[in-house]
């Protein structure tokens, strides 16, 4: 054991590239995005060190040109579930015990190979699988990642940096320790970065795991674990499984050595996955750690002084980047009539503007949605709101899955607040706006806090600061990451730590301290340095 206190590289936010036409990182993207895009690959389970071939084959295919396949997945059963819970509980005793900076060291190799060599295939092949256009994918599989990598470190250090005092005669440590048992990683489709997190934060801190990606992220999980064999990762620490979720949940939640769920997703699955953990309390050794970051039905809030041409810009960006499919994109609008006629004129405007098609062309602004499911959802609350009366269509409306999954941005005006798709989560292209009369500002901000039943992400637009600091007050609960004269998407790991409550998840938030403390178990210990040698108490005498 060295002789030392190790300090880390500060962590540092990773510069996000431009990908300008004519720069050497636009050129070599493009270039690895068709290369990928023209090959088959095969894509294993990875389990305990080893890769593992079902033989049972899932075919990935990219959102955009779904009649072109780009890889083959082995579907996992019964018996790949348990090899992977046992392998962990295999590598949990030489893991968990391996000093923090050897831990730290794999981590850290880890977001240098994301950042680095990695970075034109990770993000070539979030654009493949998850259809991202380059700023997107950029956005989030390079930069989000690796930092996620680096800060997960430094939040490392200062949790065990964090001691009891002493006082004479005694020496008190605080060591925190794994949990005891396995983590399940169930990890989305739609941030890579999410994906690779999830996993790898409790891991960090001495826990081992199994790892259930998203069936249409598979591709691009696989990336993700060649990178962290690559940092040196030891053999079933993290152990990537693809089947079915409730096969896993079965399997899991019954093991008397499940220790916690890292999970993001749907609001439902996670409530029904807490459920399933209740049910079984009785099974566990410890009481499991349960972690969820679910739905959302973010808002923004424009104020009568707020600038037209900011409010428009944001709903642009906020709702129809990556076609709405962030947990925090904007999916309802509350904006004064006063400002409305200029609103919606630049809004419309944008949206006309806007591109679509393959992410390989970075003209793209949108490209298609990730599969059909959630195309035919998407498209049947565009039918609904062209059927109702309280509602207009302003732009888009249209869809076309016939070679990808394309779905037009489309706005929405209602007169009714509390109209379905003010309500319900859509996770698409789709924004719906409210307008309200100046005077009833007060009366908006009861209506935002009460329409939904999420909690996630939220702006208000305002150059009146006493109207900020009242949204801001009165909306304290209505959204765990609020925005002032922004739009409600976009945190940045160190900056921003991501997370609602309600309906929207534990808010653990992902990229700070509070995530990584749910993933250890404190002792204290205390060492009296010289024991008393005789029962009796001065007050005796």
């Amino acid at each position: 054991m060295p002789n030392a206190l190790f300090s880390v590289p500060k962590a540092v936010n990773e510069t996000v590239l431009s990908y300008s036409p004519g720069s050497p990182e636009r050129s070599r993207l493009l270039k690895t995005y068709e290369k990928m895009l023209g090959e088959e690959v095969d894509i294993p389970m990875f389990i305990g060190g080893r890769e593992v071939r079902s033989g049972s084959l899932r075919e990935c295919r990219p959102p955009h040109d779904h009649q072109r396949v780009i890889g083959r997945y082995h579907w996992g059963g019964k018996e790949h579930v348990e090899q992977a819970i046992d392998a962990a509980l295999a590598a949990h005793a030489s893991w968990s015990s391996m000093p923090w900076f050897e831990r730290a060291g794999i981590f850290l190799r880890a977001a240098d190979l994301v950042s680095g060599p990695y970075r034109d295939k990770i993000n070539a092949a979030t654009m493949l699988a998850q259809s991202k256009t380059v700023h997107q994918a950029e956005i989030d599989a390079a930069c989000e990642f690796a930092d996620f990598l680096r800060f997960n470190v430094q939040f490392m250090t200062e949790i065990y940096a964090q001691q009891p005092e002493s006082s004479p005669g005694m020496w008190n440590r605080m060591e925190y320790r794994a949990l005891e048992g396995f983590i399940l990683a169930v990890t989305p489709f739609n941030f890579t970065a999410i994906a690779g997190n999830l996993p790898s934060a409790p891991a960090l801190m001495g826990n081992v795991a199994l790892w259930k990606p998203a069936d249409t992220q598979v591709y691009s999980a696989w990336v993700i674990m060649e990178i962290f064999r690559k940092a040196g990762l030891p053999d079933g620490v993290i152990n990537l499984v693809y089947a079915d979720g409730a096969l896993v949940g079965d399997l899991v939640f019954k093991h008397p050595d499940f220790a916690g769920l890292h999970f993001t997703g749907s609001t439902s699955v996670f409530k029904h996955l807490w459920k399933e953990v209740g049910a079984n309390i009785d099974r566990y050794k410890a009481y499991p750690r349960i972690v969820g970051e679910t739905g959302g039905k973010d808002f923004i809030l424009a104020h009568p002084s707020a600038d037209a041409a900011e409010v428009a810009t944001s709903m642009s960006r906020g709702a129809f980047e990556f076609q709405g499919q962030k947990c925090s994109a904007a999916s309802r609008a509350y904006v004064p009539a006063s400002l409305w006629p200029q609103v919606k004129q630049h809004l419309v405007d944008d949206v006309k503007s806007f591109k679509m098609g393959s992410p390989g062309d970075p003209s793209n602004f949108m490209t298609a949605v990730i599969d059909e499911r959630s195309f035919d959802k998407i498209a049947s609350f565009i039918e609904y709101a062209k059927s109702q009366k309280d509602a207009e269509v302003l732009v888009g409306g249209g869809y076309d899955k016939s070679k990808g999954y394309f779905i037009e941005a489309t706005v929405v005006a209602t007169t009714n607040p509390n109209f379905r798709t003010m309500c319900e989560e859509i996770f698409g292209p789709f924004l719906t706006i409210f307008v309200y009369e100046d005077a009833r500002w007060s009366e908006t901000l009861d209506l935002i806090n009460r329409t939904s039943e999420y909690a996630l992400t939220g702006a208000v637009f305002s150059r009146d600061r006493y109207a900020v600091d009242e949204a801001t007050r009165r909306l304290a609960f209505a959204a765990g990451n609020f925005y002032v004269n922004d739009k409600p998407t976009g945190a940045v790991v160190g900056q921003q730590p991501f997370g609602g409550a309600r309906g929207s998840g534990t808010n653990d938030k992902a990229g700070s301290i509070l995530n990584l403390l749910r993933w250890v178990s404190p002792r204290t210990i205390k060492e009296t340095l010289v024991p008393p040698a005789d029962y009796r108490y001065p007050f005796l005498g």
